[in-house]
């Protein structure tokens, strides 16, 4: 990913565990986004946070450092997962043990697709194939998107941001 380009940002929990069922780990992922948009490292655009996987709708904006910021994102959301798991359920952190000589642990699923948006056209497609994830026959989390709390269907058809990290499209184009 390249700095100042909006892509759609998707990762997946390693085996496609449900992970981020618990609210707690939701909340983990959406003060992470929080924090680097306060501090002007990214914009998100759009998002939806699933059982298993997120999508985001980004701007990369400014290094953290000397990493991008969606690598500062893996890595915070990766130590408070396990974290709160050595804590509260050591049992299920030993589901995310890995030999790796890097780490002991692995939340993140190594293969995480950006896909570039060149255009209002694409990213309209982009943002209703996201908030319409959570309704599928699949997943049937809401009635409509708009009822998920956990995306941003809802600042796009009220303009009120409860995550206060969400910035309008029209912003940007």
């Amino acid at each position: 990913m390249e700095l100042g380009e909006i892509y759609l940002y998707t990762a997946t929990i390693t085996k496609q565990r449900n992970l981020l069922q618990s609210e707690k780990y939701k909340c983990v992922v959406l003060d992470s986004l929080y924090y680097l948009v306060h501090c002007r490292k990214m914009a998100v655009y759009g998002f939806v946070i699933m059982p298993d996987h997120i999508h985001l709708i980004w701007e990369l904006l400014e290094t953290n450092g000397k990493e991008y910021p969606h690598a500062s994102f893996m890595k915070y959301t990766s130590h408070l997962f396990q974290k709160d798991l050595r804590k509260n359920d050591p049992e299920l952190l030993e589901q995310y043990r890995v030999d790796f000589r890097t780490r002991k642990y692995h939340f993140w699923q190594m293969n995480s697709l950006a896909t570039q948006v060149f255009s209002s056209t694409i990213f309209l497609s982009k943002l209703t194939y996201i908030h319409n994830i959570p309704v599928q026959e699949k997943w049937q989390l809401a009635a409509a998107p708009e009822q998920y709390r956990f995306s941003s269907a809802s600042f796009y058809m009220t303009g009120k941001d409860e995550f206060k990290f969400l910035t309008h499209i029209s912003e940007r184009i």
